[in-house]
């Protein structure tokens, strides 16, 4: 809990740190990159580029200390704070990091704001970044434990047992460890992080959800290629793996993690994607039609077309062998006959009192779908979703 006075503190000047976040966190990345150019390795450099990364990180610190302020410390970040603490994890972030994230950000406060930051304020906000910073060094303690992982000695070398190109500019690469020990466990909806090294020398994280379930003594991902559109670049890693990666090549792994995962009932379940999305849905669908061939699934997927609907007859071919499923499809163009053309309609869905919807996809996207099915009737807390980069911090 914050302090009464560091609260009191904090509440007078988050206007000032709201409406300059952005300056402080560009400040923050700047001069930590320039200290410290090993964390380069760590952090998704296209988002550094367009500024995704500096906006979702001023959302953070922001809202955190807004929740702290109000009162209510855990509610309203506890869900943000678990999927940074995946993702910490997936990269081999160490304890022994946030001192210097901390420095960094606290003096960029300070750059930025001037004579406005007396020895009272950097106080209190040093109160809340290390609130922040032990909750989450706490939480990522406890994953570490969990999977019995040494964040000095995560990642590790599999070999591409398989590529296959699964429709337009989508490829799924099928790998296993290099040194024949065996596949960790996993919970269908979790993803990986893919480190390479790119022609530049950089070498750049990427996380992937993992696209077939667990059991299989094996892990798959189906990678987009990210083309440059409207002035945004191309994807620097997923055209690495386009370009560059074909079968017995090794790829460095970092664990399995991400929090959204499917839940071991036996209710309805409503699997919803659009584009790439697809990919832990399919994870989902394949546990499901291995572990329980008899709960309700409903399958529903939006794509540009059906050439670009990456694991679609997989897909087809497991709700086909399955006794209460159904697929619905939406394509912007090329209408097959057995789908509906233009955005999906929530309306549509078959929905049970009961049904728990999983979502990935665009984030504006879900948040469409979102607001849909509550408006159907579907709680709030039975819907669950998937979404990486800087979005992932948004709570929705």
């Amino acid at each position: 809990m914050l302090s009464p006075a560091s609260t009191a503190v904090v509440r007078a000047t988050l206007p000032a740190v709201r409406a300059h976040s952005t300056e402080i966190t560009g400040e923050f990345y700047s001069s930590m990159f320039s200290a410290h150019p090993e964390l380069l390795d760590l952090f998704n450099q296209g988002n550094q580029a367009d500024g995704r990364q500096k906006l979702a990180l001023a959302a953070a610190v922001v809202g955190f200390a807004e929740s702290l302020t109000a009162g209510d410390e855990a509610a309203p970040f506890e869900l943000v704070a678990e999927r940074i603490a995946h993702k910490h994890v997936s990269l081999g972030i160490r304890a022994e990091q946030y001192p210097v994230v901390g420095h960094h950000l606290l003096t960029a406060v300070g750059t930025v704001l001037g004579d406005a930051v007396t020895p009272e304020v950097f106080a209190a906000w040093h109160e809340v970044y290390w609130l922040l910073a032990c909750r989450l060094i706490a939480a990522e303690a406890r994953l570490y434990q969990r999977g019995d992982l040494d964040p000095a000695d995560l990642w590790r070398r599999w070999r591409v047992a398989k590529r296959l190109d699964e429709a337009v500019d989508a490829v799924s690469f099928t790998m296993v460890p290099d040194d024949g020990a065996a596949v960790p466990q996993f919970a269908p909806g979790q993803y990986v992080s893919v480190a390479v090294e790119l022609p530049d020398g950089r070498r750049q994280p990427r996380q992937y959800s993992l696209s077939h379930g667990p059991g299989r003594g094996s892990l798959r991902i189906t990678v987009r290629r990210v083309r440059g559109h409207e002035g945004a670049p191309a994807g620097a890693v997923s055209n690495y793996l386009h370009d560059q990666v074909n079968e017995d090549d090794i790829l460095l792994l970092g664990p399995p993690a991400g929090e959204t995962t499917l839940d071991t009932g036996d209710g309805p379940v409503l699997l919803v994607s659009a584009g790439i999305g697809i990919t832990p849905m399919a994870a989902m669908l394949d546990h499901l039609a291995r572990t329980q061939p008899t709960r309700r699934i409903v399958l529903a997927h939006a794509d540009r077309s059906p050439a670009h609907h990456a694991l679609r007859r997989e897909c087809a071919q497991t709700v086909s062998g399955l006794g209460d499923a159904d697929e619905l499809y939406w394509y912007e163009s090329d209408h097959d006959g057995r789908s509906r053309t233009g955005r999906m309609d929530v309306d549509v869905l078959p929905l049970r009192p009961d049904t728990t919807a999983y979502l990935c996809g665009p984030l504006p996207f879900m948040q469409g779908i979102r607001a849909g099915l509550i408006r159907r009737g579907v709680p709030a807390e039975r819907i669950r979703y998937e979404v990486f980069g800087p979005g992932m911090l948004d709570q929705g």
